[in-house]
């Protein structure tokens, strides 16, 4: 495994992927998103108030998300 195959990996395990506008690939933290609204694009409000408008559906997200957190073992909803 190469380096750039080990930071890679190392991403992923922390963050989802969603594409930008211009088509390039980005990684948040999912953990960070504070809602989503879609106007007609997808724009995720993260806590610190920043805003990142993506390509991605709202209900393919929201699978990533799900995904991730089986992946970590957090299969249940938390209650705020």
């Amino acid at each position: 495994m190469g380096k750039k195959d080990y930071n890679y990996c190392k991403y992923k395990k922390h963050m989802i992927d969603v594409l930008r506008l211009d088509g390039k690939k980005y990684w948040v933290n999912p953990h960070m998103i504070e809602s989503m609204e879609s106007t007609p694009d997808l724009t995720l409000t993260m806590l610190s108030g920043r805003k990142i408008i993506v390509k991605n559906s709202p209900e393919d997200l929201i699978e990533k998300i799900i995904k991730y957190r089986r992946d970590i073992g957090i299969e249940r909803q938390e209650v705020l």
